[in-house]
């Protein structure tokens, strides 16, 4: 009996393991599409962490400048701090709460 409850393995299926998303499905026939995702997913994380950095560092400059922080991001540009607003990725908004200075990039609706 107890050889039949060890071959059996007490009945608990393990689920099969899928890959994590973004990354390869293993598959060679799809290797240059999974590449080419997974290359154009990295551009746009790089672009975004960019674009926040630099957004983020304006409006430091500002705060120690001006002494308050700037209304709006379009403020940022008038002054000079940036030459202009970055474009958010697609899919993205750039969203800024002047009443704390954070900025940061949302699903667009």
């Amino acid at each position: 009996m107890a050889a039949v409850a060890v071959v059996s393995g007490c009945g608990k299926k393990e689920e099969p393991k899928k890959p994590a998303e973004g990354t390869s499905s293993g598959n060679p026939l799809t290797a240059p599409v999974d590449y080419l995702g997974a290359v154009g997913k990295a551009k746009t994380t790089v672009s975004k962490n960019l674009d926040l950095a630099n957004v983020s560092q304006a409006i430091k400059m500002f705060e120690a400048a001006e002494e308050r922080l700037p209304k709006s991001l379009n403020e940022l540009v008038e002054k000079g701090y940036l030459p202009k607003l970055p474009v958010a990725p697609q899919g993205l908004k750039l969203t800024y709460d002047a009443n704390t200075g954070q900025i940061k990039m949302v699903p667009a609706p």
